[in-house]
């Protein structure tokens, strides 16, 4: 089994523009990258346990923090409340041809900035995503 440093993590999301960016510098943290599928119970009177049957499937919603910057607040702010999705791709072992990506469609959900007298300024963005999410490969 070969393990991964998570160092190596890539995370890219549109602009406003729909231009794909690299915000990778600025985060520190990537969480809740989920693929669930809804189930649906199927039990009847008289079984002895519960059935199921698959639903729908749901990419549920991504947490980014890190390191605050204008710039990155430029961007994460321009799509706040946009009624198009903004496309995302995160390489969870780096951008290097044929390791894994992980990408899809999301709208920016939340964004917090956050300030402590003794560290530096940073924020929190919840990202949900919308359709499907594809495992693929850079």
């Amino acid at each position: 089994m070969a393990f991964v440093a998570a160092k190596n993590s890539a995370f890219k999301l549109d602009n406003a523009a729909g231009t794909l960016v690299d915000i990778s510098t600025y985060i520190d943290s990537i969480g809740g990258i989920a693929n669930t599928t809804d189930m649906l119970e199927t039990t009847t009177f008289g079984a002895a346990s519960k059935t199921f049957a698959g639903g729908l499937r749901n990419g549920d919603t991504i947490s980014l923090s890190g390191k605050w910057d204008s710039v990155l607040n430029t961007q994460i702010s321009a799509l706040l409340g946009l009624a198009a999705s903004s496309t995302f791709e995160y390489s969870p072992a780096g951008t290097t041809a044929g390791l894994v990506k992980i990408s899809g469609e999301c709208f920016v959900a939340s964004y917090e900035v956050s300030s402590s007298v003794a560290d530096l300024v940073t924020f929190a963005v919840s990202l949900q995503i919308t359709g499907a999410v594809t495992f693929g490969t850079n």
